[in-house]
């Protein structure tokens, strides 16, 4: 999420605003500090409507869920396969490392693809240019450990609680652009599916971390 979605996330909190509204702000005080023009706000603000739409749906479960047995490493590699060429045009190297035989968990493909691509597309924008993107999975009989590792390209000066919060603000946030909103709807698509998502911060390595629980093999 860049700065200028935070400066009208900022001016949305403090009172209702329309595209107009948010406009004559921009062109006002504000301005000296945020440059933006008409061409800029409005499709910024449509996306963010599209963005809080699907976060709330997300999370109140407001969503059709289609359950089928998905063999996990199989979906790794179409999702890596997807976007590895457009990581490696921002100098990242995706290393794959799928689990042992075949584990399967109950996923909907749609959600779960929905999942990984913030994850991805996250990565994308912040991460460290000229270092390694790890994504690998393991699973035990019980429950299949799915993540993600990277180098952020600023310091994460932040809690992995705080990179959850729906709307970041203040110094923190403008160092984590885009993991805000994205996170949380990740977090809720994950938990409609069964699933946990975890985030972890250790200086600037970033983890996303998704456990789901095991089929059994006949089950599905």
């Amino acid at each position: 999420m860049g700065t200028l979605r935070y400066a009208m996330l900022g001016l949305i909190q403090r009172a209702p605003a329309t595209g107009y509204d948010i406009s004559k702000a921009f062109s006002g005080r504000l301005g000296s500090i945020w440059g933006a023009r008409h061409s800029q706000i409005y499709p910024e603000l449509k996306k963010l409507t599209e963005d809080l739409v699907e976060a709330s749906k997300a999370t109140t479960g407001n969503l059709t869920v289609d359950l089928q047995p998905t063999d996990v490493n199989v979906f790794l590699g179409q999702t890596t396969g997807e976007y590895e060429e457009r990581l490696a045009a921002k100098q990242l190297t995706l290393c794959l490392t799928p689990a042992e035989g075949t584990p399967r968990i109950s996923a909907d493909g749609r959600l779960l693809w929905r999942v990984f691509e913030n994850l991805f597309s996250n990565i994308q924008k912040y991460a460290q240019p000229g270092t390694r993107v790890y994504l690998t999975c393991q699973a035990t009989d019980e429950q299949v450990t799915i993540t993600f590792r990277n180098i952020s390209a600023e310091p994460l000066n932040i809690s992995a609680d705080e990179l959850m919060e729906r709307f970041v603000r203040g110094d923190a946030s403008r160092n984590t652009e885009g993991s805000g909103l994205g996170l949380s709807i990740a977090r809720s698509l994950t938990q409609l599916q069964h699933g946990t998502f975890a985030l972890a911060v250790d200086g600037d390595l970033f983890k996303a971390i998704l456990t789901f629980p095991r089929l059994r093999d006949g089950e599905g």
